[in-house]
């Protein structure tokens, strides 16, 4: 818990407020701000390459690249939406998640897919699962930017969620609730596409 609020506040200070550390579990994100990087074996590029003093974080994380794609808020509210509904583990309730899809996001970037093209899912805690590409599409992956209408927040489960409906899905749904989501990181903020 204490490496979020540190992160939060981290992020916050990093976009030039200063926000006091009993509000820094919540950081609203702005429409415009960049909220997620793109890296790896990706075919367009909208961004040149790692800044060790702007992008300290990517940087410290050793996501270092020539060149990658970024989204805003904005931008991935534009991509087509899809709504899902699964229980979450952390209150055992269905709740409603949108966002757009993983493999559209992916296809902005013009990934190269291949049988063996491979994701790493960043989270800002240092949570980074690794799948299949086709693992992601298969299962249908959303990358929510909002929980029950609202947007996620940073400190949350923002800025990104990328979850699927775990729910509506036979070899998941058969899985303890705590075990379902083992591959779906919150906090999202980056993705790796490796070949």
């Amino acid at each position: 818990m204490r490496k979020r609020q540190f992160l939060s506040t981290v992020v916050g200070l990093a976009a030039g407020s200063l926000i006091a550390p009993a509000k820094a579990a919540v950081a609203p994100v702005t429409a415009g701000q960049t909220i997620l990087t793109l890296l790896g074996d990706i075919h367009r590029s909208n961004r040149g390459p790692v800044n060790v003093v702007k992008d300290q974080y990517l940087h410290k994380l050793g996501l270092h690249f020539e060149r990658g794609f970024t989204f805003s808020l904005d931008e991935l509210e534009q991509l087509p939406q899809v709504a899902i509904r699964p229980t979450v583990e952390y209150d055992d309730q269905v709740h409603t998640f949108s966002g757009p899809r993983l493999a559209d996001v992916l296809a902005v970037a013009e990934i190269h897919k291949t049988p063996t093209t491979r994701i790493i899912l960043h989270g800002i805690d240092g949570y980074a699962p690794e799948m299949a590409y086709s693992q992601s599409v298969l299962h249908n992956y959303i990358l929510a930017t909002r929980m029950d209408n609202e947007l996620l927040s940073i400190g949350g489960l923002g800025p990104l969620f990328a979850i699927y409906d775990a729910d509506r899905m036979a070899e998941m749904a058969q899985l303890p609730l705590a075990q379902r989501f083992q591959k779906c990181p919150w906090g999202l903020f980056c993705i790796e596409v490796l070949n």
